[in-house]
């Protein structure tokens, strides 16, 4: 346990109000968002291109969290921790609800002003860096490390199945290998470790060096070296010799000398790397030689050669990747067992060993009894070789669904420890579209902890999330049944809650199934979904947010973000796209019409939402549900304010409106020549006690802005909206937002940000242009399976009109998409094509309704494999070029009746 006075002499900062604390630190937070208990949480600012860890200190201090760790420029460093307990004193102007005014001097006591501390340090991160550091420096066990471009994840979760019924683990939750991830990841180390497993990945030179002082690997696995983050590195040889300085002081480090760039930078690159190289390969000499690999239907076997003894294995999985990661798995195995862990934890013990047997019988000699720990304590291979056979499947994303009852269903069925469980609640209350929130949890298994800690900590976390019910699967979560304070019900097995559960009970609620894969929580999955033919379009969370960090990275500091979820998402959703953009920190939220933020704020969202197209009928539900009117020209400004006098009521807040002003586009909005009477009519609401209408922004439309060649048109407009806003904002005597750009203008006219940009269609993955395409990660993918396969004589014909002809013997797929799903007809006749097991199949015959033909001669196919119509590795724009459209079209053309499915990888 550390106390405040000591972190602060590890990452040398001061301490405010001065004097010693003795105050102990359980828990760091960086995200303002996942507090569970604010007793002993040291919350760090983090300040990064996209965000401010110290706008969020006022908020945390009214929920009860007393210890900071902050920074600003050196010069303020100090007057930082003076003001940050009078910040609430800002509690006064606002209620982040909209709500009820506080007065400054309440909001300072629920703060706590008297009993605040807080470390004030150059750099945060750099802080947080080095309480990693020392940290890590504290354990003598031994530690691997996992780096490379693909794969890591699924290499330390296969080493944790394998080596966890041997050693009790530490490992980085999920894929947390960046510079915030990774210090965070050993912070978790803990006295009862007997091994640890990082993984560290990059994205630029030189931070692999800031990563290896906290790791501090014994033993490493690089696993490839492939395309991501090409663009921030002169070479491959420069981003492999990059990837190795996490190995700086290690013993070993594992690789596939088949990978000619990763052999040559393992052996040439740096002579002063002390690490002994573990070569694996399947067509040269090498420390492990494979030497067969026999694929079957589901499974693999293996045959290797190590120091001239032939080994055998084999793997649930036929697919090259596993087969990669699975021998990179095995390899780190052999060095453990050859270099002989160390005696670990018992080590401390072997003084005592001498007068007892290590099942406490016999008296021995200490150093027999530590020669005798250190072999049964070793991974032995032939257990090893037994639990590759058996290796589970590894989840790499948490999956959002639609369920029975108008649930919400998020699976996660595939693992069940502390970490995840953390990671799968936190996706869990993002989903605002349903109040009541139900977790399915099995036992966690394989914790190496003692269960009583366990499971009042899996209790505390749950109560701390909000969770309404919980249904607990096992004979462990049973027992301490009493620790659980919501609503709860238990079961011993699957089979039991499945036969004596009442499933048509789950009614609106947001379900999260959370359980190890003994459990086999899918069976529970498959009951609970809701079924939805074969065709889905699967929506990308993470890349969504990835899209929308970079072009925050692009704004000055203070603009604002309005995200457009108008035609259901560009088709990607409703709901479930603005619980993302809520849960992280949008400004504003855009719709076309009423009904769509009607919906939005019957699912719990909170954010104002502006509505493009106001219509006449729509103005009374648009003022119930607090929706913000685009006023476009007079008429609907009259018929608004006919509106705000129908629903007047004694506390009636001001309307907030956004006045859209036209600068060339010739669509909506007011021209020069009509702001006269338009700013006539809102002084006159300005002017009134109790105004019943405020202008809340002032916006146009850019044209043209992702065409080089109208450049100077889209800056014409820039100019005048900037008078125009301008004149009306002077006129009106109070300020408002300003904001004309989209997604392709933040990027290439920086100069007209103002106070806020629309993100559009950038947000779903669409860039301007190829460079910044380059930028962006794709986020949605539609796909489909083959239903049945046929084989077409030649001069055949196939579809509707005979239009599809075999020009010779063919063999067609019959996959169940149409026009009705939004496959366009234009498409068919070999204008468009689709890809199965990687191969282009092209369209023969017209798209039908339902179903469309694709020729498949030639490829390797069976019913019921994967088809893919556009995705990460064949973009919407590719499908769009075909089709004659742009990707705007083809998105929102996807029909309803596609199932979305949501997922955070």
């Amino acid at each position: 346990m550390y106390t405040i006075s000591k972190i602060a002499e590890i990452v040398g900062g001061k301490v405010f109000p001065g004097a010693a604390d003795d105050t102990e630190v359980r828990d760091i937070l960086i995200d303002s968002r996942r507090l569970i208990r604010p007793e002993g949480t040291l919350f760090v600012a983090i300040v990064t291109t996209r965000n401010d860890g110290h706008q969020y200190i006022q908020e945390l201090c009214e929920k009860g969290v007393r210890l900071f760790l902050i920074s600003k420029d050196r010069d303020e460093c100090d007057d930082e921790a003076k003001h940050l307990t009078q910040a609430a004193s800002g509690a006064a102007q606002r209620n982040r609800s909209g709500g009820v005014k506080m007065q400054a001097n309440t909001a300072m006591q629920r703060c706590g002003r008297d009993h605040t501390i807080t470390i004030t340090v150059p750099d945060t991160l750099i802080a947080l860096r080095k309480l990693a550091a020392y940290h890590r420096r504290q354990f003598d066990i031994p530690v691997i490390g996992i780096t490379g471009s693909n794969g890591k994840t699924i290499v330390k979760e296969w080493l944790y199945q394998l080596l966890s019924p041997d050693f009790n683990i530490i490992r980085s939750p999920k894929s947390y290998n960046s510079q915030i991830g990774v210090p965070l990841s050993v912070w978790k180390m803990d006295t009862e470790n007997q091994l640890a497993i990082f993984e560290a990945g990059i994205s630029m030179p030189g931070e692999m060096e800031k990563l290896e002082e906290i790791i501090k690997p014994d033993y490493g696995i690089i696993t490839n070296i492939g395309h991501a983050h090409d663009e921030h590195f002169k070479s491959k040889i420069q981003k492999a010799d990059e990837k190795l300085r996490l190995f700086k002081h290690s013993k070993i480090v594992v690789y596939c000398s088949d990978y000619d760039l990763i052999d040559s930078c393992v052996k040439f690159c740096d002579p002063n790397r002390t690490f002994t190289p573990f070569s694996w390969s399947r067509r040269k000499p090498a420390d492990l030689e494979i030497r067969d690999v026999n694929k079957a239907l589901s499974k693999t076997e293996i045959t290797a050669v190590f120091k001239g003894e032939e080994l055998k294995f084999s793997i649930p999985f036929t697919d090259d990747a596993s087969v990669e990661n699975a021998i990179h798995c095995f390899a780190l195995i052999l060095c453990l067992e050859e270099r002989e862990i160390e005696a670990m934890h018992f080590t401390q013990a072997a003084s005592g060993a001498a007068q007892r047997n290590c099942s406490g019988g016999v008296k021995m000699q200490a150093n027999d009894a530590v020669r005798d720990c250190e072999r049964k304590m070793r991974p032995k291979i032939a257990s090893v070789i037994e639990r590759l056979a058996s290796l589970a499947p590894i989840a790499m994303r948490l999956e959002l669904k639609d369920a029975i009852n108008h649930c919400s269903l998020i699976n996660d069925s595939y693992n069940s420890d502390i970490n995840s469980l953390s990671i799968a609640l936190d996706f869990l209350i993002q989903q605002n579209q349903h109040k009541k929130k139900t977790i399915i949890l099995s036992d966690i298994l394989q914790s190496g902890r003692d269960k009583n800690d366990l499971y009042n900590e899996i209790a505390a976390l749950l109560d701390s999330k909000g969770i309404s019910k919980l249904i607990g699967i096992g004979r462990d979560i049973n027992k301490y049944s009493d620790k659980f304070k919501m609503q709860k019900n238990f079961f011993y097995t699957t089979d039991d809650f499945l036969m004596h559960y009442p499933v048509s009970s789950f009614h609106d609620e947001s379900i999260l199934l959370k359980g190890a894969r003994l459990f086999e929580f899918e069976r529970i999955s498959n009951v609970l979904q809701q079924k939805a033919h074969e065709t889905v379009l699967e929506i990308n969370l993470d890349a969504m947010v990835h899209n929308l960090n970079h072009y925050r990275s692009l704004l000055k500091p203070g603009v604002k973000v309005m995200a457009m979820v108008k035609a259901f998402s560009y088709g990607s959703g409703s709901f479930e796209i603005a619980n993302l953009l809520q849960y992280h920190r949008a400004d504003y939220l855009a719709v076309a019409y009423a009904d769509e933020g009607v919906e939005l704020r019957k699912s719990g969202i909170r954010l104002p939402i502006m509505v493009m197209s106001p219509e006449e009928q729509s103005l009374d539900t648009l003022l119930k549900y607090n929706l913000e009117p685009e006023i476009y020209n007079l008429h609907i400004l009259t018929l608004l304010e006919e509106a705000v006098k129908r629903n007047q009521t004694s506390n009636q807040e001001a309307v907030r409106v956004h006045i859209k002003l036209d600068t060339g586009m010739h669509r909506l909005g007011f021209q020069e020549d009509e702001l006269d009477e338009l700013i006539e009519k809102l002084k006159i609401n300005s002017e009134v006690t109790n105004q019943s209408i405020t202008v809340v922004s002032v916006f146009s439309h850019l044209a043209a802005s992702e065409d080089a060649s109208e450049n100077e048109f889209t800056k014409s407009q820039i100019q005048a909206f900037d008078k125009m806003s301008n004149r009306i904002i002077t006129a009106i005597g109070y300020p408002a937002l300003r904001h004309i750009l989209n997604s392709a203008g933040i990027n290439r006219f920086p100069q007209a940000q103002f106070d806020m940009v629309r993100l559009g269609i950038g947000l779903y993955g669409v860039g301007a242009n190829d460079e910044e395409q380059q930028k962006m990660r794709n986020v949605s993918s539609l796909r489909t399976i083959v239903i049945q396969l046929k084989q077409i004589k030649k001069g055949e014909t196939i579809g509707y009109n005979r239009k599809g002809k075999a020009i010779e013997d063919c063999l067609i797929a019959v996959i169940p998409i149409g026009y009705a799903d939004g496959l366009n007809r234009r498409l068919g006749n070999g204008a468009g094509k689709v890809y199965i097991n990687g191969k282009a199949a092209p369209i023969i015959g017209n798209v039908c309704m339902d179903l469309t033909m694709v020729d498949v001669t030639g490829i390797k196919v069976n019913e019921g494999d994967e088809v893919v119509i556009f995705g990460d590795s064949h973009p919407v724009t590719e499908l769009a070029e075909a089709t004659g459209t742009i990707p705007y079209e083809v998105m929102t053309g996807i029909s309803r009746r596609v199932k979305r499915i949501y997922y955070n990888e």
